[in-house]
């Protein structure tokens, strides 16, 4: 597939031997691949390089500086950030290059996610909500978030039909970004000044799950939607869990 508007594919790396193959194997159409790693302590550097990627270590404070150094770091006007994670089909990267070879006057592109649990499509519930802004003119706007982190692009967003596909970790892996994500965030709500107290401890999470599960329908993807509905409001119970302990005892 050849490009008349050269595009750099970004992928943020820790220690993500077991997908980054895959993963860039789906990039192959991009005129460059740009892998920030965070020092990664297995193999992800090699296999990256091996396949054709340019490796870039830098360690991680925040999700949003990793990004915005690929901005800094990337040779073309276009780029587009996936996850050592998530997936490009052919017909996605087809799509992505129709698009910015229009040559309209979007500065940028927002994805739908299609999140893949244990084999199980996940239709519903909150994740499967979610859009995220992942190609840009490199100089549209930055990130900006310690975690969860958003591209603010200053002009016209457009929309991609086709998903971009996410696999969800096994339920070990789950748990350990998770952990990693809420100490993050709560971090970053520190630093916000936000307020926490028991009550909120408690009710935010069970209203996440409500919203998620019932709300949302999360309950119409059956066992694979309960799990994840009660993962996510994990998630929520220990970003304020962890804020009141950095309050209190930091």
């Amino acid at each position: 597939m050849e490009n008349k508007v050269k595009v750099t594919a970004v992928v943020l790396t820790k220690n993500e031997a077991l997908q980054i193959r895959e993963c860039l194997d789906g990039l192959k159409w991009a005129d460059e691949i740009l892998v920030i790693d965070d020092y990664s302590q297995d193999t992800t550097v090699k296999l990256a390089r091996q396949k054709g990627a340019r490796v870039l270590k830098h360690h991680l404070k925040n999700f949003a500086d990793q990004r915005n150094l690929a901005l800094h770091r990337a040779n073309y006007p276009w780029v587009f950030f996936v996850d050592a994670d998530e997936r490009v089909t052919p017909t996605l990267a087809k799509e992505i290059v129709r698009r910015i070879e229009k040559r309209g006057g979007e500065k940028g592109y927002r994805f739908h996610r299609q999140d893949i649990f244990w084999g199980h499509a996940l239709h519903f519930g909150e994740n499967a909500r979610n859009t995220f802004i992942r190609l840009g003119r490199k100089n549209a706007g930055c990130w900006q978030g310690f975690v969860h982190e958003r591209w603010a692009i200053k002009g016209k967003v457009g929309n991609v039909q086709e998903p971009l596909y996410h696999r969800l970790p096994s339920l070990r892996s789950f748990l350990e970004k998770i952990n990693f994500y809420t100490s993050l965030r709560a971090r970053e709500l520190k630093r916000q000044n936000k307020a926490v107290n028991s009550l909120s401890v408690v009710v935010y999470p069970l209203a996440k799950f409500c919203c998620d599960y019932c709300f949302w329908q999360g309950f119409r993807d059956g066992t694979p939607g309960l799990i994840i509905a009660m993962l996510m409001t994990f998630h929520s119970f220990l970003v304020r869990a962890k804020l009141w302990h950095l309050y209190h005892h930091d």
